[in-house]
């Protein structure tokens, strides 16, 4: 059974920053690439950041340049999304996900066969 399990989100204050964990089971994690979505009430999901199977390749959308990193950990099946400088338009569900399509093949957003449940994220003013 595969399982994709997020953990660290939370309220902040804007300018703060938190610091996202996805932990996934029942695949061979290092075949995967993987991503961080969101969405917002009324808004469509959006591909925030995605990594490479190795984790050499990273990708972020424009909207988090520079303020959020993506990093994986394949011997611990663990994904990451570091979020620094938080700003309102950040408060989302953040979900975690897994393709076994080549990382620039996701770079669209498709080919996403596992998800997690979602994680909130508050922003604060």
């Amino acid at each position: 059974q595969v399982q994709l399990e997020e953990s660290g989100g939370g309220l902040v204050r804007a300018g703060g920053s938190l610091r996202l964990s996805c932990a996934v089971s029942g695949i061979t994690f290092s075949s995967y690439s993987m991503a961080w979505f969101r969405q917002a009430p009324g808004t469509e999901r959006e591909l925030v950041a995605a990594i490479s199977r190795s984790g050499i390749s990273t990708y972020s959308a424009d909207s988090v340049q520079g303020r959020f990193t993506i990093s994986r950990d394949n011997a611990k099946n663990m994904v990451y999304l570091q979020m620094n400088s938080l700003k309102l338009e950040d408060t989302a569900v953040y979900y975690c996900a897994a393709s076994p399509a080549r990382y620039r093949d996701t770079l669209n957003g498709a080919n996403f066969n596992y998800w997690g449940q979602g994680s909130q994220v508050t922003v604060s003013s």
